[in-house]
């Protein structure tokens, strides 16, 4: 796993990176609060590079039960992004989201999947965003998608979709806080091959 601290890359690399997630985690903490009408405060996001097969740890396990959302990225660097959060940040979203209208949080109906895949477009879309601007990279999100069902099946089904083949992903982990409630999530960034060194040039990292 390379991260923020490995010492392989420059300091104008780590800034770059750090940059991103601070950047998007901003964006994103700013546009959730006004979707959910509540004050969101963020934790300092960690963003680091690592092999697709640690994504199974880091998140949980196969059988995690996620809900994510994703979408294909055209443009400049092409690929798939994902954002998934845990079951239980899922059901802290839907409850913040629908106790008003009177709506069950602890079952996902089609009006949560709904909720769920805005909120999860618009994070998504903030640090494709703060990609974008720091690297002067095009680049384009296609539709979103939503998937509740673990994280086996949603990997297996959007990866396969996308025809992943790169080693390294680009991951994001992010918390967001509403009070003392978490909202944990992850964002990830499936570069079509060449895509990833194309995106770490821009940011100044030697590949």
């Amino acid at each position: 796993m390379i991260s923020l601290e490995d010492t392989e890359f420059s300091s104008q690399a780590l800034d770059a990176l750090r940059e991103v997630g601070n950047i998007g985690m901003g964006n994103a903490a700013s546009s959730l609060a006004q979707l959910m009408n509540v004050r969101i405060d963020m934790a300092v996001p960690t963003a680091s590079l690592l092999p697709f097969e640690e994504i199974v740890e880091m998140i949980g396990g196969m059988e995690e039960v996620v809900a994510c959302v994703y979408m294909k990225v055209l443009g400049d660097a092409p690929g798939t992004v994902l954002y998934i959060f845990d079951e239980e940040s899922t059901y802290r979203i839907l409850h913040s989201l629908l106790e008003t209208c009177g709506v069950s949080s602890q079952m996902m109906t089609p009006l949560g999947e709904s909720a769920i895949k805005e909120i999860g477009n618009v994070l998504t879309g903030s640090f494709i965003s703060a990609i974008a601007t720091l690297t002067g990279l095009s680049l384009i999100t296609t539709v979103p998608l939503f998937s509740f069902d673990m994280l086996g099946a949603v990997l297996s089904t959007s990866l396969i979709e996308s025809g992943y083949t790169e080693k390294d992903v680009l991951m994001i982990d992010t918390s967001f806080f509403q009070g003392r409630q978490e909202i944990k999530g992850h964002f990830f960034l499936f570069a079509d091959p060449g895509s990833l060194n194309r995106l770490l040039g821009a940011l100044g990292i030697s590949v």
